[in-house]
């Protein structure tokens, strides 16, 4: 079995064949630190990161780098907006940014370059273009030259003279073209600065990425460059220009690119009142509905954010939930030393490799796991005189919670570890007076596990549980 991906700059699906045997290197734009992070940057964050445990996972070796841009206009006007120093701004928004993987669940990639720390590199990738006759000075500032380069358009499929058409572009009479873009600005009276060839500026946004990508990921050319769709042009595209005529070699072998997320239809925004940060969003949804939510969609396509959608979420995860504790209550102090693959197991995991193998296709993938939770329901129901019976729902109940917790990063934190003693037995006793119809003694025992912190449901599955 191969992993075949859409790729972006081809726009057909192709095997992924990484430059150098099983070693794949992955570059993700990162987020601009000048505000909190939004549920968008949560998906962009979290679907990179399943693609990279996935990929992990069927044996490639991956070197994942994602950078963090800390020079940028935004960061500028928003310390001028509130007064404060612009390495204030930075150093706030990075801890919070850091704040939002760790609550996500989400590791920091193996390399998180900051702009800030590369900008030597940068200045030298400056003057190879322009050494190169792909750049030009003027008044203190660079300039790349986009009409110089050949396939400049090809990743957004557009030609240079549609754009010129298409694109509203800020008129500049230091520029030669309106379409060029800046390499190096000249940095004004209130702005950070760094001593160049050129004067006292900093680097545009785009030569960022291209230079840190190749520089940190010690390589010509990426396996994967991954971002999000509203970045291809111009982003994206420039980092292309940038990068290919300095190396002589494709910038990237494969681009993807995540659809964006609306909400209730509409773009968020904080001018709309829908602009929802990720902590925000951790107050009303647990981590696990965030992502069920973000995996009930392909990657590539958009998705919208809605409160109907994340009860949706939660019913879905209830289907996992009544599993793993029904699971539990039966294996507790039977756990199989020598848990046995039955057929069933086997066919649902190839199914789930399948699904994945297909550009990551996590919706048939969360298919497959349902189909799976549904047969070893069926299992437990139907085979209690199956010599091997624990020992099968050990292994079926344990493959669902690790190619759900270790692809899907799904169900990290230990529910059952979690739970006090006091809270086992009261969620024990509840179940045995339903099975008694004693309901009265059931919804005293319910009222009790809501004081402790623990929201119990009935669904036709059984009973499920939450913390509050």
């Amino acid at each position: 079995m191969t992993i075949r991906i859409v790729n972006s700059l081809t726009r057909r699906k192709e095997e992924l064949v990484p430059c150098d045997g099983k070693i794949i290197r992955m570059y993700s734009c990162g987020v601009t630190v000048y505000d909190r992070c939004h549920i968008g940057h949560a998906r962009s964050l979290y679907v990179f990161d399943v693609i990279r445990r996935y990929l992990k996972y069927r044996g490639f070796d991956v070197k994942f780098v994602r950078n963090i841009t800390d020079v940028d206009d935004k960061i500028i006007n928003k310390a001028r907006e509130t007064g404060r120093k612009f390495v204030d701004v930075v150093a706030e928004n990075i801890a919070a940014y850091q704040a939002d993987l760790k609550s996500l669940g989400i590791p920091p990639a193996d390399i998180e370059p900051r702009a800030t720390e590369n900008i030597p590199e940068m200045i030298k990738d400056i003057q190879g273009l322009i050494q190169k006759g792909f750049a030009y000075t003027a008044n203190g500032e660079v300039y790349y030259d986009v009409r110089k380069f050949k396939d400049y358009g090809k990743l957004s499929g557009q030609s240079v003279d549609k754009m010129m058409e298409a694109v509203r572009i800020e008129q500049d009479q230091k520029k030669k073209d309106p379409l060029d873009f800046a390499l190096w600005k000249k940095s004004k009276e209130d702005e950070p600065f760094w001593e160049s060839p050129w004067g006292r500026g900093r680097p545009g946004w785009h030569i960022e990425c291209s230079c840190m990508s190749l520089k940190h990921l010690k390589c010509e050319t990426l396996d994967i460059h991954a971002g999000g769709r509203d970045l291809i042009f111009p982003h994206h595209e420039n980092e292309i220009a940038q990068a290919q005529p300095l190396t002589n070699k494709p910038f990237a072998r494969c681009w993807i690119h995540h659809g964006l997320l609306t909400i209730q239809g509409q773009k968020m925004a904080k001018s709309l009142g829908n602009f929802i940060t990720v902590q925000d969003a951790l107050k009303k949804y647990s981590v696990d509905q965030l992502k069920m939510f973000f995996l009930s969609s392909h990657y590539a396509s958009p998705i919208d954010f809605s409160g109907e959608k994340m009860r949706e979420t939660q019913k879905a995860l209830d289907r996992f939930d009544v599993l793993f504790w029904k699971a539990y209550q039966m294996l507790e102090g039977k756990k199989p030393v020598d848990p046995i693959e039955a057929e069933f197991i086997t066919k649902h995991r190839n199914e789930f490799i399948v699904a994945m193998d297909d550009d990551f296709n996590t919706p048939m993938a969360l298919g497959c796991l349902f189909n799976f939770i549904n047969d070893t329901n069926k299992f437990i129901d139907t085979a209690p005189k199956d010599g091997n019976y624990f020992e099968i729902i050990f292994r079926a109940v344990d493959t669902i919670e690790s190619l759900s917790r270790n692809i899907l990063g799904l169900f990290l934190k230990e529910k059952d570890n979690d739970l006090t003693q006091e809270q086992k037995t009261l969620l024990q006793q509840r179940l045995d007076a339903r099975r008694q119809k004693n309901f009265k003694r059931s919804d005293e025992i319910r009222d009790l596990l809501k004081e402790n912190g623990v929201i119990v449901e009935d669904t036709k599955d059984g009973q499920v549980w939450r913390w509050a």
